[in-house]
């Protein structure tokens, strides 16, 4: 069982992956926003970041580069979990250290597969 952290400012959203996330077999921890991420980060040193894009204070983009460039947080990969689906979006995230990205609405096999590939289990769902 992995600890996954989930980053969404949207409740129904955080919900839904949540419930995906614990299917799975592992522990889901949130945050509601990009600073909120990047606090819960350093502090619980999940296996894996589910992170939104769109959110006040900080966005997904802005935090994923603070969780890649901090010393104690630089290992955990960081899946970027977005409405944004421009080629120029996703190369962004890219840029800024994200290891997958995924975008809304997506299936619960998708965040599966990509949960098991960084995780290095089964995707199964």
């Amino acid at each position: 069982m992995a600890r996954i952290l989930i980053v969404d400012d949207s409740p129904s959203q955080l919900m839904g992956i949540r419930r995906i996330v614990e299917k799975l077999g592992h522990e889901a921890l949130t945050a509601e926003d990009g600073a909120a991420g990047v606090e819960v980060a350093k502090r619980e040193l999940p296996d894996l970041i589910l992170m939104d894009v769109v959110m006040p204070n900080l966005n997904g983009f802005q935090a994923t580069r603070s969780i890649n460039r901090d010393a104690t947080t630089q290992h955990i990969p960081v899946v970027l979990v977005t409405t944004k689906d421009q080629d120029t979006d996703r190369v962004w995230g890219m840029r800024q250290g994200a290891k997958a990205y995924i975008t809304k609405p997506f299936s619960e096999s998708e965040l599966a597969e990509i949960v098991g590939q960084l995780l290095g289990g089964p995707a199964a769902a």
